[in-house]
């Protein structure tokens, strides 16, 4: 078994704000430049938004250039503002997806945002290469990008 990828920011945000920030404005902080689908695809296709449906069976998606859309991940748990699970798969292989749970709990000095990234046997021989490539992505993504828009402390 591999073990979970486990990441965590406070950041200077409450509860609900941090919430949000992860959510409906995912397109503000994601980086897309190097984290999206749209730089696997030739042609010149660029990200223009990136949609966060909120509900539990919504999808996460990236919205290209050309109007194209590609699916990242499905909402498998929506409970506002302290935790949401997403089916996470922003790939186009032939392979189940992961899971990643994200976890927001108050704090005196604001929200203590936790990230965990699982599910990785669910990826065969890839397991090892993929866990270890998140492991990197995520404390860019949440403890840099994130936690900055948020006005964290990483």
């Amino acid at each position: 078994m591999i073990e979970p990828i486990q990441r965590h920011v406070t950041v200077g945000a409450d509860q609900a704000r941090a919430f949000r920030l992860f959510t409906e404005e995912i397109g503000s902080w994601w980086p897309v430049d190097t984290f999206s689908m749209a730089i696997d695809r030739e042609g010149g296709t660029k990200v223009e938004s990136v949609v966060f449906e909120q509900r539990e069976g919504g999808r996460v998606y990236e919205v290209a250039s050309n109007g194209t859309e590609a699916t990242w991940a499905t909402v498998m748990a929506w409970e506002p503002p302290q935790r949401l699970v997403l089916a996470w798969k922003p790939n186009l292989r032939d392979e189940s997806p992961t899971e990643v749970e994200i976890t927001f709990t108050a704090e005196e000095t604001g929200t203590r945002v936790g990230l965990e990234h699982r599910g990785w046997e669910r990826l065969g021989e890839r397991a090892i290469e993929a866990s270890e490539g998140y492991a990197t992505g995520w404390s860019f993504v949440l403890g840099d990008r994130y936690a900055a828009a948020a006005g964290g402390t990483g």
